[in-house]
This record gives C-alpha cells, structure tokens and sequence, in this order.
C-alpha cells in the first residue's frame, strides 16, 4: 500500500502550509478551505477511519483540534470553530477545523477550489501566531 497524500506532506514530499506538529500528529491548511483559516489535524500514522484509531490518538488528535478552533476563532474574530470528520476525500483519518460563522460554513460543496496562494500563506501565519500567543510555540513550526 502506497502511503497517502497526508503522509506525504508531513514526511515534506509535498508541500504543506503547518500550523501545528508533534510526535503524533500535525496540523496544516487544507488547499481547497471551506473558510480562510481551514486546518487539517492528521495523526502521523496512517489509519483510516477514526474508529479504527486507538483512543489515545482520537484525543490526541481531538486536543490540538480544539487547541486550533481556539486559535482560529481568535485569530479571525469568527463566531465559533467548525469541526467535522468525514474521512471520505482521504484514507487517513483527519480533523477538519476552521473558522465559522454560520451553519452554511459546514457544506463541504462550497470548499474554494482554487483559493489565493497569498491569502492561505497570510491564514498560516495568522494561525500560527495566534497559537504562539497562546502558549503552545513548541508545536508551532516557521512557515
């Protein structure tokens, strides 16, 4: 079996704007968001579905997802943070996060598929300074 795109960005053979790794997983913008701001939260081993995962790594995971929509809703002043696992678009379980607004926030068919370079580089570091500003700096990679 071939290792999935979530792990090739996070082994760096494809590029990834990171807010957030660790020994268990990492954190980076998804490149068709749903918002500005939209974060993946993907465990470093592959698994598939989030049932199959052991519940340490679902809480992990869960935690530094929570850590993020904190960031968000702080670094772009949104109402809440939205979170949801689908799991459909990769065979690796992942955490969408981002910032909302609004129910409308939550349909996946208005995902931007051809967003501004500049803006999702300029959404990174948003997020990434607003985890700093909370505490959590040692997570954070440079952009």
């Amino acid at each position: 079996m071939s290792a999935t795109i979530f792990t090739r960005i996070i082994d760096g053979e494809i590029p990834g704007r990171f807010v957030w790794k660790d020994e268990t997983c990492a954190a980076f913008l998804d490149v068709a968001p749903l918002q500005p701001g939209h974060v993946l939260v993907v465990p470093i081993r592959e698994v598939d579905r989030w049932t199959d995962a052991d519940p340490e790594t679902v809480a992990h995971v869960m935690g530094v997802a929570h850590t993020i929509g904190k960031a968000q809703v702080e670094a772009f002043g949104a109402a809440r943070a939205g979170l949801m696992v689908a799991g459909y678009e990769v065979p690796h379980l992942h955490v969408h996060v981002w910032p909302s607004n609004s129910l409308r926030d939550f349909d996946l068919d208005q995902k931007d598929q051809n967003p501004d370079q500049g803006e999702l580089d300029e959404a990174a570091e948003k997020i990434r300074a607003a985890l700093r500003d909370a505490g959590h700096g040692e997570h954070v990679p440079q952009a």
